[in-house]
């Protein structure tokens, strides 16, 4: 339905009350633009809440997802750069169910038995 080219994790968490307009203000500050095809995912502090931006070509959507248990797999503040990192649709895919999306190379390979 939405065509998304890349997905950029933002690895500070944000206030999940800010909505469609504060996050596409947080991406403009960080990129200099938002460009279109592109989705911009971003978490709370606890890891329990996510939010999408992506910039379709005319505008803006804006998804959320919350987990009723658990946390999302998210990078630390302070374990590396604060700059966002891109992720594959795979990674995404996995981040979204909750799933180990940084071993997804490590899990795909069965090294013991």
């Amino acid at each position: 339905m939405i065509r998304i080219d890349a997905v950029w994790l933002a690895v500070e968490p944000i206030d999940m009350r800010a909505g469609a307009d504060g996050l596409l203000a947080r991406v403009v500050q960080v990129f200099g633009a938002a460009k279109s095809h592109h989705g911009y995912l971003f978490a709370n502090a606890r890891g329990t809440r996510i939010k999408l931006l992506v910039h379709d070509g005319f505008g803006v959507w804006c998804a959320a997802r919350r987990l009723n248990q658990g946390r999302f797999i998210w990078p630390r503040q302070g374990a590396g750069s604060t700059a966002p990192a891109t992720l594959t649709q795979q990674q995404f895919e996995a981040l979204v169910l909750g799933l180990p999306w940084q071993r997804l190379e490590q899990m795909a390979v069965i090294t013991h038995v």
